[in-house]
């Protein structure tokens, strides 16, 4: 995992963990990565200091390291994405289609999950459409 300190365009920081470099670009790219504080969607790294492998660090490999209440927090996060999931129809890119459709009464109420470019999302909750990115989680936990 890699560690990012981040920024939002009204000066907000924070931390995001990424599997990798380029997952920063495609979570920022689709609209998935915004600001906890205000949910801006224009997000820029920030100068933090690196990490130095040392041997050890590099026998362990790039893994989470939690202590017991993250990691139970992070199981039971795990565990609420999958019941989403479980419970949702995957309707693909017509995401924003079925989720006016349900918003405006024309189709069943139900949960729905898919994709939706970052001006879709946008201009769903313009219309008072509550929609949520699904976090994407590393496979396993320590």
């Amino acid at each position: 995992m890699i560690r990012y300190s981040l920024i939002c365009d009204h000066g907000h920081e924070f931390e995001g963990w990424f599997s990798e470099s380029a997952d920063f670009d495609r979570q920022k790219e689709s609209g998935f990565l915004t600001c906890p504080v205000c949910a801006s969607a224009s997000i820029s790294k920030t100068l933090m200091a690196p990490s130095v492998a040392t041997a050890r660090k590099k026998e362990e490999g790039q893994k989470l390291v939690f202590d017991q209440v993250q990691k139970e927090a992070f199981i039971k996060l795990k565990e609420a994405v999958a019941a989403v999931k479980a419970n949702s129809e995957d309707v693909g890119e017509r995401f924003p289609e079925e989720a006016r459709k349900i918003h405006y009464g024309e189709s069943e109420a139900r949960g729905i999950i898919g994709n939706a470019s970052p001006d879709e999302v946008h201009a769903l909750i313009d219309e008072g459409i509550d929609v949520a990115p699904l976090p994407v989680l590393p496979d396993d936990v320590n």
